[in-house]
């Protein structure tokens, strides 16, 4: 029995598990836990297109700043790659390799790709919600916040025949997680970069899971000048995320590596065969357990009930 404890959110928690960790019992006695989640954004993006004011300027693939006022094609065209080609690179990697991931599907950028959408349920991934917009809510007024919620459960629903159960907004904002408990019908979140292994909290006196998520082990960082350079970049460093982590399970603490991926990113050839070669190293152990969210939530669940 874990006890929960207050939502961050409002009140931070510095400490979390502390030095003696909870024994996860991964399945197959597995000393490391792998979720790979890919998010798919394009069309969802800050553009004109979508009657923003401006351009994105995050995680575009070409370093350009946002473009108050004016539309800017050669980022839209960027997003747009992900769509149109990455992300059939990115499942067909995964289909070769039968690993299962994380679809973290922006629901304004899904509902104009239905073919993506069943591709995704066909190839038996998971769908979790990314939001409406792929947009920072940090501002978001609180009605519009929920309301987008509401949306993107419906679409989703629509496109994949099932009800997300789990979300990652990415850029939440003060009110986010409330909305989506208070919403409800969501088993575990995303919004969280805290720890290594999931954790309880209280959410309008309702137990609620979070499974961290990671901006480090991220294919987000080819995007910029200090990140990779090469598909031998991200191998090098993810491998060795997974190297230290695995080593640790092997000592008596397993814990869980979340490796985020974009297809506008790690869809790219030159930099998709740092993917393969760290699909190909991971599965040369017989003591990983890969996973999508629902499997994590679900173990979880069972190890580890709340208090409450």
């Amino acid at each position: 029995m874990i006890s929960p404890k207050p939502d961050p959110m409002k009140f931070r928690d510095l400490v979390g598990y502390g030095e003696f960790l909870p024994k996860p019992e991964w399945p197959g006695n597995a000393n490391i836990a792998v979720n790979f989640s890919l998010n798919v954004e394009a069309g969802g993006e800050l553009t004109m297109a979508n009657g923003d004011s401006g351009s994105e300027g995050s995680l575009n693939d070409n370093y350009t700043p946002a473009k108050p006022g004016t539309r800017a094609p050669m980022v839209e065209s960027s997003f747009e790659y992900g769509s149109r080609r990455g992300v059939w690179r990115v499942l067909n990697i995964f289909r070769d390799f039968e690993i299962k991931m994380n679809i973290l599907a922006v629901a304004h950028a899904l509902e104009q790709t239905p073919e993506l959408a069943r591709a995704f349920v066909d190839r038996g991934h998971e769908v979790t919600s990314h939001g409406y917009r792929w947009i920072d809510y940090a501002f978001v007024p609180e009605d519009v916040e929920r309301e987008h919620i509401l949306r993107t459960i419906e679409i989703l629903t629509k496109l994949t025949g099932s009800r997300p159960v789990g979300w990652m907004t990415g850029r939440p904002g003060p009110n986010t997680r409330r909305l989506h408990v208070e919403v409800g019908g969501f088993l575990y979140d995303r919004d969280s970069l805290a720890d290594e292994l999931p954790y309880w909290l209280v959410v309008e006196d309702r137990p609620h899971l979070v499974i961290p998520y990671s901006f480090e082990t991220n294919d987000n960082r080819f995007n910029g000048n200090i990140g990779f350079s090469t598909g031998e970049d991200f191998f090098t460093y993810m491998r060795d995320a997974f190297d230290t982590l695995r080593r640790e399970g092997v000592e008596g603490s397993p814990k869980l590596l979340s490796i985020g991926l974009h297809d506008r990113l790690i869809g790219r050839p030159g930099r998709c065969t740092g993917l393969i070669k760290l699909l190909d190293y991971m599965r040369s152990f017989d003591d990983v357990w890969f996973c999508t969210g629902l499997e994590i939530a679900r173990h979880w669940r069972e190890k580890f009930p709340p208090s409450l």
